[in-house]
């Protein structure tokens, strides 16, 4: 049994607008969608753009539409999305560099908004440690699902509100401000809530829940972003200088 999988192609150098090529597939069990994929790179069209990796949904970078569905294509089976015939495209709201590769560069841009990762203030001790910051079991599972983000971009291709606001942050972004505002070691609370409490921060989502169910690893971005409106309407940041984390001295 041959799969039919049709893919979008499109070279925005080239081409006025995308078009759909079809390609016969020979189907074998355990297939996922990257392999048939890669088959039709390897052994039918040369020409045919995509990005991977892992081949282990690790990495993120086989995002994609499949039947429409943001998801990864070496995670899913083809016999689970339709089996006979499969259909491929870019994911929404990036750019089209070329076929399936999509220009994530405004992505990684939004995520280094928020501060994605640990602030101190005594900068000094975090270049040269002397000590530990601890954290406790209870301070880790609270933030801990969220640590689970692979940066796929499948949860920004799904959000209406990415689709109308240029300027948003998007789903994976402000999840990550959730996680890293709400770990007991950090002090940037004040510096990302610049990001977060203005007019294309927090409140612009409208709780679709589109990206939490796209997401491969269950990170559920849009509870973390509920989360943190309910930080931000407090006024100040979860966490002040020092607030929650202990030092253990050697």
């Amino acid at each position: 049994m041959d799969t039919l999988l049709r893919v979008q192609r499109f070279e925005p150098t080239v081409d006025r607008a995308p078009k759909t090529q079809e390609y016969s597939v020979p189907f074998r069990d355990g297939m996922t969608v990257l392999d048939a994929i890669l088959y039709v790179k390897d052994y039918v069209d040369h020409s045919l753009a995509v990005r991977f990796s892992c081949r282990q949904a690790s990495c993120g970078s086989c995002g994609m539409k499949i039947n429409g569905v943001p998801r990864l294509a070496c995670y899913t089976q083809v016999a689970d999305v339709g089996g006979r015939e499969v259909t491929v495209s870019p994911m929404d709201n990036f750019p089209i560099v070329r076929d399936l590769v999509t220009d994530l560069t405004g992505f990684f841009e939004k995520h280094k908004e928020v501060i994605p990762h640990v602030v101190r203030r005594d900068s000094a001790e975090m270049e040269s440690p002397t000590s530990d910051y601890l954290m406790k079991p209870e301070d880790l599972e609270r933030i801990l699902q969220f640590t689970y983000c692979i940066k796929c971009g499948l949860c920004t291709s799904s959000c209406p509100t990415v689709a109308t606001d240029s300027l948003y942050p998007g789903p994976q972004a402000l999840a990550q401000a959730y996680r890293y505002t709400m770990d007991v070691r950090d002090e940037g609370g004040a510096e990302r809530f610049k990001v977060l409490d203005s007019a294309h921060g927090v409140f612009r989502c409208h709780y679709a829940g589109s990206c939490s169910a796209v997401c491969p690893k269950g990170v559920d971005p849009a509870l973390g972003i509920q989360l943190l409106k309910r930080h931000v309407m407090s006024a100040k940041p979860p966490r002040g200088p020092g607030e929650g984390a202990r030092t253990s001295k050697p």
